[in-house]
């Protein structure tokens, strides 16, 4: 009817310093399985489903308005609600769709806010939500869960223990999203083609590895611990994903502050080794407007906490080059973003670099090696930063004179 696709937003004031998991995956995937699981570690699970249910429950303000609006036809003898007769009637009519949710929405919205007002200061909100990715829902979240399984099990799994036909089974996966699209929504995919005890353990190693962790740097407002010692990867095919998802989070995150938002680093150039940390860059009009206490409350509690003491790039011109930077707190997913004014020296620079090392290849080569080299020479990361960027401070007059021969603007967007 809808209610599933409601996201925890309408709880934002109760839930700022929470994490927020959204978790979901095609019918027979195993979904409940891994909910139940996460309830058993300690999670407070929201059944979008069951809320949906509760709000319309016999004896209930939103069944009463159901009635009112749409008649005892989509009443049982008993007087319950009759799901069918409902469904039958607002799928076949938009508007009457829209009245429905306008019913069910704000009670389940309040719902929610009642029973997350009742968790713990560091509880993990797993918000198990059928049309999480069909709906589009990921970016409002911290993480998003995703539950998969081979298509022939779960065609086994609905048969054998829901009854249903083969060819039930089938229409109701084609109705939902595809795999390929799950994947593309999904920060952690579980696969649940095995046994129960497999899934739990894969459970468990989220929970505790990434999960409580998670929580504790957004209910701190610190970054994620990052290794002293460099290690570069080989190209991840799987990079420019991870930045779109991170990118709307970003977006969301920093609000209408942001001008400008681009991926930026060496992830963001095809084939580029790279460390496993993406960086983004946050334009803006003044960076005046990042310092307001409330986006900094907004940024930590999204999971981009502001890393103090940084307020200047390497400037390659020997004048200030200032920025902000804040820095994911989720540790499965290390990410910079840099904070720059549209327009400014660093601005300008951090997309020319990408641009130049996209365009030519001799360039990269170079770069990549370069990095490579110091990667083997120095001891920290902030040693192997330092020699990188003496690189491009000496490559800059050509990074220049590229710009130049082929006509490059900035234009980020």
């Amino acid at each position: 009817m809808g209610a599933a696709a409601l996201r925890l937003e309408d709880a934002a004031a109760t839930v700022a310093t929470m994490l927020r998991v959204g978790l979901s995956g095609g019918i027979g995937s195993g979904k409940s399985t891994v909910a139940q699981r996460f309830s058993e570690l300690g999670a407070v699970v929201l059944d979008a489903d069951q809320l949906a249910r509760e709000v319309v429950a016999p004896g209930s303000e939103g069944l009463a308005a159901i009635a009112d609006r749409f008649g005892d036809a989509v009443l049982e003898e008993d007087g319950s609600l009759n799901r069918a007769a409902l469904g039958a009637v607002v799928f076949a009519d938009p508007q009457a769709r829209r009245d429905l949710e306008q019913i069910t929405h704000p009670r389940i919205a309040a719902r929610t806010r009642e029973l997350v007002g009742h968790a713990a200061e560091d509880a993990i909100v797993v918000h198990d939500l059928p049309l999480l990715v069909e709906k589009h829902l990921g970016p409002s979240y911290h993480l998003v869960v995703i539950v998969g399984a081979d298509q022939r099990i779960r065609l086994r799994r609905l048969m054998e223990h829901r009854g249903m036909t083969e060819d039930d089974v089938i229409g109701r996966m084609a109705a939902q999203a595809t795999d390929e699209q799950r994947r593309a929504a999904a920060d952690v995919w579980l696969d649940n083609s095995s046994t129960r005890e497999d899934v739990h353990a894969a459970v468990g190693a989220l929970w505790h590895e990434r999960l409580v962790p998670f929580e504790h740097n957004v209910r701190h407002g610190i970054r994620a611990s990052r290794p002293d010692t460099v290690r570069i990867c080989p190209p991840d095919a799987t990079w420019p994903a991870q930045t779109e998802r991170l990118l709307e989070r970003v977006r969301l995150a920093f609000g209408d502050t942001v001008v400008a938002l681009e991926h930026i680093g060496s992830t963001s150039v095809p084939g580029m080794p790279a460390k496993d940390v993406i960086d983004v860059q946050v334009g803006v009009t003044s960076l005046a407007a990042v310092e307001h206490p409330d986006v900094l409350r907004a940024t930590a509690a999204a999971g981009f906490p502001r890393v103090p003491g940084i307020d200047s790039d390497n400037s390659k011109d020997d004048q200030p080059w200032p920025k902000r930077v804040h820095a994911e707190a989720d540790p499965g997913r290390p990410a910079n973003i840099h904070v720059r004014e549209v327009g400014s020296p660093g601005w300008r620079w951090a997309l020319l670099l990408r641009d130049w090392m996209r365009a030519d290849r001799a360039a990269a080569g170079a770069y990549a090696a370069e990095k490579e080299r110091i990667a083997a020479a120095v001891d920290s990361a902030s040693a192997y930063a330092d020699a990188k960027q003496a690189w491009c401070s000496a490559a800059a007059d050509r990074a220049e004179q590229w710009a130049f021969d082929a006509g490059w603007r900035a234009t980020g967007g």
